[in-house]
């Protein structure tokens, strides 16, 4: 059975800025979830954050699969 070896279909740019895209936007939730916590929101609201953190995840994936 032959190995083959993964080809990325990103450059190294497009890799760097996917991973700081995803760095600023997990870092974007910590901070708002911070800021939504201290405040005493409902416990409701704290579920938006599921979009930061999810994008961010995205963005570091994408960058160390380079796709």
């Amino acid at each position: 059975m032959a190995i083959r070896a993964r080809l990325a279909n990103i450059t190294p740019q497009g890799q760097r800025q996917r991973f700081v895209t995803g760095v600023i936007a997990l870092a974007a939730g910590v901070i708002a979830a911070g800021v939504l916590i201290v405040a005493g929101v409902s416990p409701g609201w704290l579920t938006l954050l599921f979009i930061p953190f999810w994008y961010g995840s995205l963005g570091l994936v994408q960058a160390r699969e380079k796709t």
